[in-house]
């Protein structure tokens, strides 16, 4: 009888701890930033036609990385470059990537 008395205790318990553990949530934030180690030095613009296009964020494998600026000439004639941002998307942020407009 103790040992009915003993599986029974044990089943309880690993159920309610499969219980508790299913209503669990995780929450990760991270805080993204430029690298502490990144300086950011414009080089020449290497002709005046030439738009800097600021710093990114590239989506890579399940995270982000961060992509430095560079100069990049229009597409087309009057062609404005709309830097990327940060939208709130749900319960976190996700990176909207610049483009030209």
């Amino acid at each position: 009888m103790k040992k009915y008395g003993r599986i029974l205790m044990l089943f309880s318990a690993l159920t309610l701890f499969a219980a508790a553990s299913s209503q669990a949530q995780i929450i990760v934030r991270a805080r993204l930033g430029r690298p502490r180690t990144a300086i950011v030095v414009r080089p020449v613009r290497p002709t005046p036609r030439h738009v800097w296009v600021a710093e990114e964020w590239v989506p890579t494998r399940g995270t982000y990385v961060y992509k430095e600026g560079y100069w990049a000439e229009p597409p087309r004639a009057r062609a404005v470059w709309v830097p990327g941002r940060w939208r709130h998307h749900h319960r976190g942020y996700v990176w909207v990537g610049g483009y030209w407009r």
